[in-house]
């Protein structure tokens, strides 16, 4: 089992109609915390950390704990450098042993978000590591401000797949990073549209969509689904409730924090279907 790509994580989830939870971390406990929920659940996983993360996570201490997890785990987990945009930095995570690579040029036009996922590619492949792209561009806070939401077309999901043949595509159907500031509305007819395209789909900003939504996004063709704002909430929730803990001390402090990521992990797996699919 221990560290693999995406592709191989993601094939057998189009295929087994399941979804694989990418969970992004940004220290030891969220770490561990994933890798507690894959092997108790026996389900896999992808570990992630976005480039805007890495002013508080740099890349060179948090990615080698990432990948010697991963390696050390009895499941199979992938580990994905998230919303690349520097060529250097990917590179570094390649190095490193970062599994996947997901290369965020959604804001440029197609042709040239074309190019750049074949550069990377090109790169990759002499790391063995599989790469996501993404079309559209996800409203709300990814670490760097607001952004506006940009739907994708179905129709550039397809020329995007076969321009590249990329591993995986991101997509917007009303999908947010960070918080949703109201209910999640999702453009079915969007996903549906694309899930024509023979390449397995990803839905980014996963934290706050709702059980039944995030059921039927993996019905209609979501493989991989990401989640960030609520492993950084369920870490915080953790340090919280050290505070009402008797005993003071760091071990305490870091268990909690551990405790309650596997837990929200958990519950995410559930409702992916990925347990029991390692």
């Amino acid at each position: 089992m221990s560290l693999v790509n995406v592709k191989e994580l993601l094939r057998k989830a189009k295929e087994g109609r399941y979804g694989v939870g990418a969970f992004n971390v940004g220290n030891m406990e969220m770490v561990l915390g994933v890798i507690k929920a894959a092997e108790k659940n026996s389900s896999p996983a992808i570990m992630q950390i976005a480039e805007s993360r890495l002013k508080t996570s740099p890349l060179h201490v948090v990615g080698p704990m990432m990948v010697a997890a991963a390696k050390a785990a009895s499941v199979p987990v992938a580990v994905q450098f998230d919303h690349g945009h520097s060529m250097e930095l990917i590179r570094q995570a390649l190095e490193i042993g970062f599994s996947s690579i997901m290369i965020d040029a959604s804001s440029k036009p197609l042709e040239e978000n074309i190019a750049i996922v074949k550069e990377v590619q090109k790169l990759a492949a002499g790391y063995g590591a599989t790469v996501e792209a993404e079309v559209g561009q996800l409203a709300g806070d990814e670490g760097e401000g607001e952004k506006e939401r940009f739907y994708s077309d179905p129709e550039d999901v397809r020329r995007l797949y076969e321009s590249t043949g990329v591993d995986a595509i991101a997509l917007s159907f009303g999908n947010a990073h960070g918080l949703y500031k109201s209910k999640p509305c999702l453009e079915y007819s969007i996903l549906q549209r694309a899930s024509k395209v023979p390449v397995p789909l990803v839905l980014h900003g996963g934290s706050g969509i709702s059980p039944d939504d995030f059921r039927k996004c993996v019905a209609e063709g979501i493989s991989k689904i990401n989640i960030a704002t609520a492993g950084f909430m369920a870490v915080e929730a953790g340090a919280r409730q050290y505070m009402e803990e008797e005993e003071k001390n760091y071990f305490v402090l870091t268990r909690l924090m551990a405790e309650s990521v596997e837990k929200t992990t958990s519950e995410h797996m559930e409702i992916f279907g990925s347990i029991g699919k390692a």
